[in-house]
């Protein structure tokens, strides 16, 4: 398990989902559910099908009822999204809760799986960046900001790899630890959100 190994499956899922380049289209995680590969893959796709429902929710022509409706859906993509990250997270947990930290050893700020969902939407960006440097029906001017673009996210993408590498790393000897926080999203939450609680208590 490595950047190289994440990245990989990542633009995988991306190439899968633009075979139909549909938002509807089922996922078809061919991983077993058992394996890391099936969550980065899930993971992925999801970012990749909320990629294209923001695309479509910013259209001039769309009808109010389905904005909405993309909005809600986007709303349970987040959850989704989140909800496979603590997966991940889960999942490195169990791998590394028999390593004892080294006296002095930091606490990450961020996790691995919150690490790999950057590395995971900057597939995208490197995906699409590429799109714009190919496309036929661009000026010069357009396809040469396109490219400088797409080199600072190239930088990036080796960047964060080598970021999650040194991480992972870090925490098999020793030298820095994790701990998994649980998101307390509210908007979700008939209990928690004022706005569907106080329609709750007036009904």
């Amino acid at each position: 398990m490595n950047a190289t190994f994440a990245n990989n499956l990542f633009r995988q899922s991306i190439k899968d989902y633009h075979l139909t380049d549909n938002v509807d289209t089922p996922i078809n995680n061919a991983y077993s559910a058992s394996d890391i590969a099936f969550l980065l893959y899930q993971k992925n796709w999801i970012d990749t099908v909320q990629w294209h429902l923001e695309d479509l929710i910013r259209s001039p022509d769309i009808r109010p009822d389905e904005l909405v409706a993309i909005k809600r859906r986007i709303d349970l993509s987040n959850q989704d999204r989140t909800d496979t990250v603590e997966q991940i997270d889960g999942w490195f947990f169990d791998q590394f809760q028999h390593i004892s930290p080294k006296p002095g050893a930091h606490l990450n700020s961020e996790t691995p799986a919150w690490l790999l969902d950057r590395m995971s939407i900057l597939q995208l960006k490197l995906y699409h960046f590429r799109e714009q440097v190919d496309r036929p029906s661009v000026s010069d001017d357009h396809r040469q900001k396109a490219q400088q673009k797409l080199a600072v996210l190239l930088e990036q993408e080796g960047d964060l790899a080598q970021c999650f590498d040194e991480l992972l790393e870090d925490i098999r000897t020793g030298d820095r630890y994790m701990k998994v926080y649980r998101q307390m999203k509210m908007y979700n939450d008939p209990t928690l959100n004022p706005v569907l609680y106080s329609s709750q208590e007036q009904a």
